[in-house]
């Protein structure tokens, strides 16, 4: 028996007998939680059963471009990059399998993949989920689905701040406007961590959420170190950065 298993068994075998029996229900639920934990580590190939192995090979490896980690008699595995796909040589396939895969540019993805031999399932389309998705067959049947997160700029709406006090329309117009200059990919942290910074603010001032907050927390919620980058947006709705040189220099 492997080490760790003997220690998971010496370990069932001090647990203290209990008044139901030798052991507890509850007991045996908590340690075999514990054993779980400790026995299963993740997963480390999903199985695709195929009936011709190098065009399947052709298909992950030249097409899509992935690496072959390993090869034995009848399959061959593929480095994915987060688990392990082993294509499996079969007579004749049993059962389908579906995979969804990351993709940079879902329809180059699709256009490359119809090219590799397979046949279109559906073109690419945009989801009320906010993905961008595509999907194919390969030759023996399975489902390749090629998705990726739409970026907020191609939302098609403005998503609403996380307020919770009162603002004037005029300064939540304002900071939806200078938070349009951040990259869309740190858009939603900075509309998170400004909405706060300015909320706070209203509070020690008891008051509304006014323009003049919302400037002064659109700069001082920025890191010290990259405020120079607010100087444009600011100047673009006319405000002047040099009448907010406190809050640039805050610390």
């Amino acid at each position: 028996m492997p080490a760790f298993q003997r220690t998971a068994s010496d370990r069932l075998a001090r647990i203290p007998k209990s008044a139901d029996g030798p052991l507890g229900a509850a007991t045996i639920r908590r340690h075999s939680l514990f054993l779980g934990r400790h026995m299963f580590f993740g997963v480390s190939h999903l199985v695709v059963p195929v009936t011709d192995l190098e065009r399947a090979a052709r298909l992950w490896r030249d097409v899509m471009g992935f690496v072959v980690s390993r090869r034995g008699e009848g399959y061959l595995d593929i480095d994915s990059g987060n688990v392990a796909i082993r294509l499996l040589q079969v007579p004749a396939i049993e059962s389908k399998a579906s995979l969804r895969l990351s993709v940079l540019d879902v329809p180059k993805a699709y256009q490359a993949l119809l090219a590799g031999g397979a046949a279109s399932r559906y073109e690419p389309m945009r989801t009320p989920e906010l993905e961008e998705m595509a999907c194919v067959t390969d030759p023996d049947g399975h489902a390749i689905v090629l998705w990726r997160e739409l970026t907020e700029d191609e939302w098609g709406f403005v998503p609403e701040l996380p307020k919770q006090g009162e603002w004037y329309p005029d300064a939540e117009q304002l900071l939806q406007r200078l938070l349009a200059h951040v990259p869309a990919l740190f858009r939603m942290l900075a509309r998170r961590k400004t909405t706060r910074v300015i909320e706070m603010m209203a509070r020690e001032a008891q008051s509304p959420v006014t323009r003049e907050l919302v400037i002064k927390g659109y700069i001082t919620a920025s890191a010290k170190v990259t405020r120079y980058r607010l100087v444009e947006p600011l100047r673009a709705e006319g405000i002047n950065p040099d009448d907010y040189r406190e809050e640039f220099d805050y610390e």
